[in-house]
């Protein structure tokens, strides 16, 4: 393993690269975890992660990220309480298969949608740069291969999207007008190692290659 450190934006960085043949490995490695120990996750480890996750893709190099960063565990819970209602809503509004087992966790009072992870990181994107969600989910994509290669774990909590983007939560936490919230992603140290899951083959329509 490579070790480089270096200087940005007038933060000391120390990221642990892999290599290339690691890539793979770290990919099929990822979960969504939804139980953290209480182990607080260094300011170091934040700021790689955030320069893994604008080293991401970008259209016509807009880089339209901007990003709210909570390792509070009162302000997380009382976003949580904020957010669950407000999910709630919608919840009942959509043609879901199994809407009882969804609608049972958010009405519990001592569910936290963000699992009771040490740290949320929330992706924002200028809505004046024409991809800047995917832009968004592809820094979102970066952060948690990274963070996976670190051994922490995350989770991308889309039931808090609503709230992020209400007056109220928008103005608390400085999001400006021109950007909005697109990806609140849960991180910390698993609790417990999460098995593999299945997932289908490529759904392939058309395949054209020349012999």
């Amino acid at each position: 393993m490579e070790v480089t450190d270096y200087s940005y934006g007038g933060i000391y960085i120390v990221l642990s690269i892999k290599a290339e043949k690691d890539i793979f490995e770290t990919i099929l490695a990822r979960r969504s975890v939804r139980s953290f120990k209480k182990n607080k996750i260094p300011q170091g480890i934040i700021s790689s992660l955030l320069e893994a996750a604008v080293r991401a893709p970008t259209a016509v190099h807009q880089e339209p990220w901007g990003f709210v960063i909570i390792q509070d565990e009162q302000t997380l819970k009382t976003l949580s309480d904020y957010a669950k209602p407000l999910f709630l809503t919608g919840l009942k509004q959509r043609e879901l298969d199994d809407p009882e087992q969804l609608l049972d966790v958010f009405e519990s009072q001592n569910f936290n949608i963000f699992y009771d992870a040490d740290a949320l990181i929330l992706i924002c994107g200028k809505t004046s740069s024409p991809f800047y969600a995917a832009d968004c989910w592809l820094a979102a994509e970066n952060l948690m291969l990274v963070a996976c290669a670190m051994n922490l774990g995350s989770c991308v909590i889309g039931s808090a999207v609503e709230a992020f983007n209400t007056s109220d939560i928008r103005n608390k936490f400085g999001i400006p007008n021109n950007f909005t919230a697109v990806a609140p992603i849960a991180l910390g140290y698993p609790n417990v190692e999460s098995p593999p899951t299945s997932r289908k083959a490529p759904l392939i329509f058309t395949r054209i290659a020349s012999d």
